[in-house]
This record gives C-alpha cells, sequence and structure tokens, in this order.
C-alpha cells in the first residue's frame, strides 16, 4: 500500500533551513530520517518543498482560474516537502511519520492507479 507523508513546517523551520548558524542542526534531523526511509526500500519519491511564499495557488472562481501568490491558505504551519512511499499498512506509515524531525505530519493512502 502507498501512502504520502506530508511535512509541515513552521516558519522557523523554514528560516532554519538557510540561517548558517542553524542550517546545520536542521539538516542534520532530515539527513538522518531521509537515510533511513531509503536504507529500508520503502521510498517510492518525495522531495522538499520551497518556502510557502515561493507558492503560487489557482482558485476557480465564477468559473474562471484566478492565480494568488502565495499557499493556499495562510496558517502557521505549511507544507515543507512529502515522501510517498510503500508498506504494508496504515499503522507502518504512521510509525515511519513519527520518527521525522518535524511536529506535524499528515498520513494518506493513495489511491491506486486507475487501470
Amino acid at each position: 500500500m502507498q501512502f504520502t507523508l506530508l511535512f509541515y513546517e513552521s516558519p522557523e523551520d523554514f528560516s532554519n533551513r538557510t540561517d548558517p548558524s542553524r542550517q546545520k542542526e536542521y539538516l542534520a534531523g532530515w539527513s538522518h530520517y531521509v537515510n533511513a526511509l531509503r536504507n529500508s526500500g520503502v521510498v517510492v519519491s518525495g522531495s522538499g518543498l520551497y518556502p510557502p511564499e515561493t507558492a503560487a495557488s489557482l482558485r476557480r472562481r465564477d468559473g474562471e482560474m484566478l492565480v494568488q501568490d502565495g499557499p493556499v491558505t495562510e496558517t502557521k504551519e505549511q507544507l515543507g516537502g512529502f515522501f510517498v512511499i510503500d508498506v504494508p499498512d496504515l499503522d507502518t506509515a504512521l510509525q515511519w511519520a513519527a520518527r521525522s524531525p518535524v511536529n506535524a505530519v499528515e498520513v494518506r493512502q493513495n489511491i491506486p492507479p486507475l487501470k
């Protein structure tokens, strides 16, 4: 079964990515987690994402698609990256999510491709 792990980060987490005094510690937490995931063989795909202010969002209003700068929602924590993993069940997906270096992870089962 495939699950997507969605990692949510705070504004401070996003700034830690580029702050020379905190970047090494930030990246060390992710490096250990990413290596564990990859070494286990469960990774299908994944990527970190640029900060929310680099996003563009589309919304349909009165039949017209409107482009907005920034993320869909303005919340304290924003999507920072994801992994698609292939594991036997939800419990295993939750175990992998719990090992991540962030405080908020959403876990969703993927819908299988149409045949």
